[in-house]
């Protein structure tokens, strides 16, 4: 055997993919440098020559011919008469060159090299696609569910490599079945016990701000900034930009004509309604876009506290508090401050503080509505059963019980 072909000796190379050929030669050459070690004692007269292009090998072992009787290390040197039976042209002096082929090694010596290259090249594997996948963490990547199960599911990316979509980081309306193409944002890559651990995610805020990237080309170009993201996924989600360019509409650039761009986006959140906010340093302007699309009356501002109290119309009270209180809350947590709706009292409206209400609804109760804007009889009453039992704390029984007795003081 004139040389040894590692690609063809060592098939379980070619499933590597992770690997690039140069580095997997090198850890090849190590290896086969280790069993020359082991046979001869030393590789320091070893030339171990690797071709990277197709994947040959060949091994040249030099030793000097010494007269006979006179060699102190048969693996560095050769006595002459062995040299003259191997090369009748060798002198005393002279450098005895031969190659050393595969098989001379043995078979047992072959399948433990085998077994070590498969786990070294196992282990750069590992390490790589941990470095690949550590470097774009934030970057959304596109995968195939391979398995689904009750907390968790596996998606293999295009390469093979595993991919996790825990529950928790699903959309509540995703479902998933094996085949089926997912997108998700890399959120966090871990090293577990050895394995690297790669989890992707469909709530992260980081998730949106990809997908607008890739929608909005002003995003991508700079011309646009998204200030701050919060989401309720599957729910809402409110998305603060900021044009750099006078000329442009930043949330206009975003929705784009007819909806066109947001459009994308809302079908792969699973119809999340995403409310895109012009930024502005404005405080009282900032939370008054942050609410919408309620209109806002007046607000006072507690700069210490981080507290804002908006006054609102009757019929604007339930829309700035949205659907299981998920406006007012992504609206809190877009500005950074703690926001208490009030209803602004109508003149030509006869209506009742619910704290008047004292002596037959418990306190704890009344607090309860006045927590989601409700501070009012009229207010409470303009609600169903089923709106106030989703936006409070409170059962059924108690608020039917409540609403009994605010009615009552209409009749």
């Amino acid at each position: 055997m004139s040389n040894i072909n590692l690609i063809d000796s060592f098939q379980e190379f070619k499933d590597f993919k992770n690997i690039d050929r140069p580095t997997m030669m090198s850890v090849l050459e190590d290896v086969f440098r280790s069993m020359i070690r082991k046979k001869y004692g030393t590789d320091e007269n070893c030339d171990v020559i690797v071709n990277t292009d197709n994947g040959d090998l060949e091994i040249w072992r030099t030793r000097k011919v010494m007269e006979d009787g006179f060699s102190e290390d048969d693996d560095l040197e050769i006595e002459l008469a062995e040299a003259k039976l191997l090369d009748p042209t060798l002198e005393v002096g002279d450098e005895h060159i031969e190659q050393i082929t595969l098989e001379s090694f043995g078979r047992r010596a072959i399948l433990a090299a085998r077994q070590t290259l498969v786990s070294k090249i196992l282990e750069l594997e590992k390490d790589e696609i941990f470095k690949k996948y550590k470097d774009r963490v934030g970057e959304i990547v596109t995968g195939e569910v391979y398995q689904v199960w009750k907390k968790e599911t596996l998606v293999l990316d295009d390469e093979g490599n595993e991919l996790l979509l825990p529950k928790s980081e699903q959309i509540p309306a995703d479902y998933f079945k094996k085949g089926d193409s997912v997108k998700a944002v890399v959120d966090k890559v871990d090293m577990m016990n050895s394995n690297p651990k790669i989890i992707i995610s469909r709530t992260a805020p980081e998730f949106l701000q990809r997908l607008f990237e890739q929608e909005v080309p002003e995003i991508f170009d700079g011309l646009i900034t998204i200030k701050k993201i919060v989401r309720e996924p599957g729910e809402r989600a409110k998305v603060a930009v900021e044009s750099y360019d006078d000329r442009i509409d930043p949330v206009g650039a975003c929705v784009g004509m007819k909806g066109s761009r947001i459009h994308g986006i809302v079908r792969e959140l699973k119809n999340e309604n995403i409310d895109v906010i012009n930024y502005t340093n404005n405080l009282q302007l900032y939370i008054q876009r942050a609410l919408s699309p309620a209109k806002i009356t007046s607000i006072k501002l507690d700069d210490e506290k981080k507290t804002a109290a908006v006054y609102l119309k009757p019929d604007q009270v339930s829309l700035a508090i949205g659907r299981g209180g998920h406006n007012i809350k992504l609206a809190g947590k877009l500005t950074g401050y703690e926001i208490d709706v009030y209803r602004e009292a109508d003149e030509t409206d006869e209506d009742v503080d619910i704290e008047e209400f004292t002596d037959e609804i418990d306190s704890w109760i009344i607090d309860e509505f006045k927590r989601i804007g409700l501070d009012t009889a009229k207010s409470v009453l303009a609600l169903t059963v089923g709106e106030l039992v989703k936006r409070t704390d409170l059962e059924e029984e108690t608020v039917k019980e409540v609403l009994s007795i605010l009615q009552a003081e209409f009749e």
